[in-house]
């Protein structure tokens, strides 16, 4: 009896996955057959629970991924750095402190933390950084600095900007670059009227604007165009009239944007320098000596939200700063490299250990937003399946957003390109692994990929 009910279980499940697959064929095909796929490419697959396979369409096929780039570079860092794993920001000095004068220069350097002055972390604001850095420096009785404020922005290699990033993409917030330190989430909100700019989220040091704004539409059409360490930024496109807009952009230059800040945090209390404030980057471009900060004089060690928690925030809101600096971490920390090639290469070895076809990863970075990424959705199945067995996969699934029809998925949108990619309990109790991607979809991908996924609820 027993091995009769068996039996039945099975050949139930069978037919049930057999009508999933058929449906998810029928919607497929038909998006596929609809005007707006006449040049378009589908990359889908779909598992249970336990992998086995359930429904493909085309799913080994590499194709631009967007954002669901970024499952491959949480899931390893997780698993090789460790959930608990923290950046580190010091400030040190040379010289030494005599009747509350500190002969020497004050350092400020760290490990490339992305998370430094960001505003999502409630204890980790710029006024927390601030307190504790003028709180370090007053107890160890400095009033005055004869020297310099020297930002050590050294940790990392000088490319800031994976190669492969549109340069449309450059200036705008999600943009960002990466540094050796980094400031702010390496962001700025510039208030527009029209073409008139009204405020800044705070002054951009030593930036000139070329304003090519005009008005027009009824929404923020506008793209700013700013280059690691230039002195120029250009604004161009369309904004709406008669109300203001908030338009976010990536800071130039984040160490000498943080180097300006403490000096006026300094100033504030009461603390002299004597000096100026300089970055290590600035004393190599002006061809003098870099300033190297020393490790036996700490007066402030800074860390920052664990890794599962700047997890969390990468998948939620999708932030390329966080993706990249990973990439850099990863290749310095296994590798001894911070380059991107570094970090990526090392990317691409970490998944083909756990099985994954080399051949169906291309990566160019570690966010997705290179058009240069080819993924195929089947290597995506695989990782987040691998991600499931992991001790860090609590930390991994809580960063998936609840997208529109209430699946627990990651996107990806850039130009023609729509992913998801993520896991789904259906009304019936049974759990999907899935990814879809389209390229060059002349519609509205986000509502035809939503409406295939939704056969699985």
């Amino acid at each position: 009896m027993k091995k009769t009910l068996a039996v039945l279980t099975l050949s139930v499940q069978v037919v049930a996955a057999q009508n999933i697959a058929q449906k998810l064929d029928k919607v497929t095909k038909d998006l596929m057959d609809s005007s707006g796929a006449v040049s378009s490419s589908l990359s889908f697959y779909v598992s249970d629970e336990n992998g086995n396979f359930i429904y493909e369409y085309q799913g080994s096929k590499g194709l631009s991924t967007a954002s669901t780039q970024k499952i491959f570079t949480a899931g390893a860092a997780l698993e090789t750095l460790g959930k608990n794993y923290t950046f580190t920001t010091t400030s040190s000095y040379s010289g030494n402190i005599s009747g509350g004068t500190l002969n020497g220069n004050l350092f400020i350097s760290s490990n490339g933390d992305p998370t430094l002055g960001s505003w999502r972390y409630d204890a980790y604001k710029p006024k927390n950084f601030k307190k504790k850095l003028i709180d370090a420096i007053k107890t160890s009785g400095i009033t005055k600095i004869s020297g310099d404020l020297v930002i050590d922005d050294s940790y990392f290699d000088h490319q800031t900007i994976p190669g492969g990033w549109p340069w449309d993409d450059l200036g705008n917030y999600y943009g960002a670059g990466v540094w050796g330190i980094n400031w702010k989430e390496n962001q700025f909100d510039i208030n527009i009227n029209g073409t008139d700019f009204k405020s800044f989220s705070y002054p951009l040091e030593g930036v000139k604007w070329l304003n090519d704004l005009k008005t027009g539409g009824s929404s923020d059409q506008s793209l700013i165009f700013t280059a690691p360490h230039s002195d120029v930024a250009l604004i161009n496109g369309m904004l709406p009239s008669g109300k203001t807009v908030t338009v976010s952009g990536s800071t130039p230059n984040p160490p000498l944007q943080l180097a300006a800040e403490v000096q006026r945090w300094l100033k504030e209390s009461g603390i002299e320098l004597s000096g100026k404030a300089v970055t290590n980057s600035q004393l190599e471009i002006e061809g003098k000596t870099v300033l190297t900060a020393p490790k036996n004089t700490i007066l402030l060690t800074y860390q920052s939200p664990t890794l599962d928690k700047i997890v969390y925030w990468f998948l939620r809101k999708s932030i390329n700063l966080y993706g990249e600096t990973l990439i850099k971490t990863l290749g310095k920390e296994k590798k001894g490299n911070p380059s991107f090639k570094s970090g990526i290469s090392y990317l691409k070895e970490f998944w083909k250990s756990k099985g994954i076809n080399p051949n169906m990863i291309n990566f160019a970075d570690g966010s997705g937003l290179s058009p240069q990424n080819y993924v195929a959705a089947k290597a995506e199945v695989q990782a987040l399946l691998y991600a499931k067995k992991q001790n860090w996969f609590e930390a991994y699934y809580d960063g998936f957003p609840v997208q529109d029809n209430g699946m627990k998925m990651k996107s990806g949108t850039m130009r023609d390109t729509k992913s998801f990619a993520g896991y789904h309990t259906a009304k019936d109790g049974k759990k999907y692994v899935f990814s879809i991607i389209i390229n060059n979809y002349q519609g509205s991908g986000n509502a035809e990929l939503q409406k295939i996924l939704n056969v699985l609820k």
